[in-house]
């Protein structure tokens, strides 16, 4: 039930729309769950813990972050660095320092423990076997090892020996919904499959001491955090035992030619560095409109704001720009500052703590969209979409 305001300022209970019926033999999502470390870090306070940590006396840089920490709209964020880790590796507060091993060590099981939680969350919800999990996408750009996370994931979840993994390295942002993408695919040419996708990051490959000559860094300090999604995906999902929430109608990527360096990261000695360019919200916003209507042709809806909106928040610059570019109403794109504000960018994760968001939403039945789009940015510059049909 639902309540509703007539002319008269009255309010009165109404029936939540029913149910729609997912179309046979395209993918759904059964279930979503979530899992972050245990260090909480408000925003308010992470400015003077990160300067403390790395030993920062730059008075310029600490107020470059504090400028950049107010303008990221974040609250909070998690995050594995602690301060047992930097007593046990105090080379990583120390400029210059090869300590790619030392944040490995770290970044490798932690990612895994993450993904584990976030999977066992995801499967509780499901409420079916984890030994009816055919498949695994696993996701990260924040570990590095043969044999790599996913073999690690399917032992810590207890999978059977033979289902089958794809694992998707160092994707960036986009790579939540590029493995939606590709579990779709999985799902809709296995029936009868059940496909577990993980995703897990962490910003440790990345942490470092402030440098001038590095601005990105402060801006990585300011907006990043670390967490783990899953979603199970299937097709035909089984009356009285799953409950989907989402269908997957279509799939779009695309990248845009000559934007290669826009998003320019490497692997070094010292870990991971990335750069972006100032003209990442304009790249974004000059080619969103004609990926959108892509998506959008598959239904029969000619305004934006008919749509729901899932989109990763890479940044409130991106987020600002897309709101204005594409005409939404004010209210369309809460789901992703209020994960934005809540956790942080975490990579690949953040599209699905706002599709969780946006699912809690449209179960109230309040406006009853049908069809909205998830989407998401990164190197490349890469686009990745779905068009999502609300059950």
């Amino acid at each position: 039930m639902s309540q509703i305001i007539n002319g008269n300022g009255e309010s009165k209970k109404c029936a939540s729309p029913p149910k729609r019926r997912p179309t046979q033999g395209k993918a759904t999502v059964l279930a979503i769950g979530k899992a972050f470390p245990s260090q909480v870090v408000p925003q308010d306070c992470l400015v003077e813990g990160y300067i403390r940590d790395t030993k920062c006396d730059d008075l310029a840089i600490k107020e470059k972050l504090e400028r950049l920490c107010k303008t990221t709209t974040v609250k909070t964020r998690y995050t594995v660095m602690s301060k047992e880790i930097l007593e046990k590796y105090p080379e990583l507060t120390t400029e210059g320092s090869p300590t790619i091993k030392q944040r490995l060590d770290i970044a490798n099981p932690a990612v895994v423990q993450m993904a584990a939680q976030a999977s066992l969350a995801c499967i509780k919800q499901w409420n079916r076997p984890v030994s009816h999990i055919t498949h695994l996408v696993y996701v990260s750009s924040s570990e590095i090892r043969l044999p790599g996370g996913d073999l690690h994931l399917a032992a810590e979840l207890g999978l059977e020996n033979d289902v089958n993994r794809v694992m998707l390295y160092f994707l960036g942002c986009y790579g939540g919904v590029t493995g939606l993408r590709v579990a779709k695919d999985i799902a809709e040419n296995n029936p009868g499959s059940r496909v577990l996708l993980t995703t897990s990051e962490t910003t440790i490959l990345g942490f470092r001491p402030p440098n001038s000559a590095r601005p990105y860094d402060l801006v990585g300090a300011a907006l990043f955090g670390d967490g783990a999604a899953a979603v199970i995906i299937g097709t035909d999902p089984l009356p009285g035992s799953e409950s989907p929430f989402f269908e997957l109608n279509y799939a779009v990527q695309q990248f845009l030619p000559g934007t290669q360096n826009v998003i320019d990261g490497y692997l070094s000695e010292e870990g991971i560095n990335f750069k972006l360019g100032r003209d990442l919200p304009q790249k974004i916003d000059e080619n969103i409109d004609d990926f959108c209507k892509k998506l959008m042709a598959k239904t029969s809806l000619n305004d934006y704001n008919e749509l729901f909106w899932a989109v990763h928040p890479g940044g409130p610059a991106i987020l600002n720009r897309l709101e204005s570019t594409l005409g939404l109403n004010k209210d369309k794109l809460d789901c992703s500052r209020r994960a934005l504000m809540d956790f942080g960018n975490v990579s690949s994760n953040t599209v699905f703590y706002v599709m969780e968001y946006m699912r809690d939403e449209l179960s109230k039945g309040i406006n009853g969209e049908e069809w909205g789009l998830a989407l998401a940015f990164g190197p490349g510059i890469t686009f990745e979409g779905i068009l999502l049909r609300s059950l």
